[in-house]
């Protein structure tokens, strides 16, 4: 198994994409402890992974508050001896499909300084255990905005591309202490739109156009090279790959998963 005897801490655990990855690296072995702030869906995830034969303990962290997630940190480290694998899931509405006449700063410094402050909030708390044991993964998940150019994506632009750079700065400060960094950047994933924040947001931007969501989705697969978008599981085992110590010479990287609507 690629993360068996692997200590994994995911926050946004009970988000889609944080459950789809934590069933992922379950299937694959890792030990895994899940934070967010819905217990609800916290206790969902860690049934689906425990399902899997993955032991999971779960904890109602808020991942935009350090002490917070520092102490979730320590815990886990205390419990399991170590933390291998963070990666940070966690996603918020925020505004997209507006011009920028008729986005105010608010509006547009949302996702900048959410996104950007709950990255380095959890990055800094897993670093000071990954650099004391000399190893470790911390992946951080991005989207194409950071690439793309269009109306109304001005405010997601900003943060995707930050948090890339912030990725890659964060590879080269850690990299000689043996802790790699990966930015994985899928694409919308269209089974996702239904368990979370991303139904609401997609379907407004689908309301403005005069189409439905299942309308806006398949003319969002038919700019990609496959024809379609990325799935839930498909981005969780890519997941569960770059975590691995198949992937150990992989760091500073910023992986497209987006099924070809960027071409590098």
């Amino acid at each position: 198994m690629l993360l068996e005897d692997k200590v994994a801490v995911i926050h946004g655990g009970g988000g889609s994409i944080g459950a789809a990855t934590a069933k992922a690296f379950a299937r694959e072995g890792a030990r895994l402890f899940l934070a967010g702030r819905s217990l609800p869906r916290l206790e969902a995830a860690a049934s689906a992974a425990r399902a899997e034969g993955a032991s999971v303990d779960i904890a109602v962290v808020d991942a935009m508050d350090q002490d917070a997630v520092d102490r979730h940190a320590d815990e886990v480290a205390d419990a399991a001896g170590r933390i291998d694998i963070a990666l940070n899931t966690v996603g918020f509405d925020h505004v997209q499909g507006l011009p920028i006449a008729d986005t105010s700063l608010d509006a547009y410094l949302h996702p900048v300084t959410g996104y950007l402050r709950t990255n380095f909030v959890t990055a800094k708390a897993a670093a000071r255990h990954m650099v004391r044991q000399g190893s470790g993964v911390i992946l951080t998940v991005s989207t194409p905005g950071a690439r793309l150019t269009g109306n109304g994506l001005i405010g997601n632009a900003a943060q995707s591309a930050g948090l890339e750079g912030f990725s890659r700065a964060l590879a080269g400060e850690l990299g000689p202490a043996g802790v790699r960094v990966v930015c994985v950047r899928p694409h919308a994933m269209a089974d996702a739109y239904d368990r979370s924040y991303t139904g609401e947001m997609f379907g407004r931007m689908a309301d403005a156009g005069g189409i439905t969501r299942d309308e806006w989705f398949a003319a969002l697969a038919s700019t990609t090279l496959l024809g379609r978008l990325p799935t839930l599981d498909e981005v969780g085992e890519y997941f569960a790959f770059v975590a691995s110590d198949r992937a150990r010479s992989m760091t500073g990287v910023i992986v497209n998963v987006t099924a070809g609507a960027l071409v590098d």
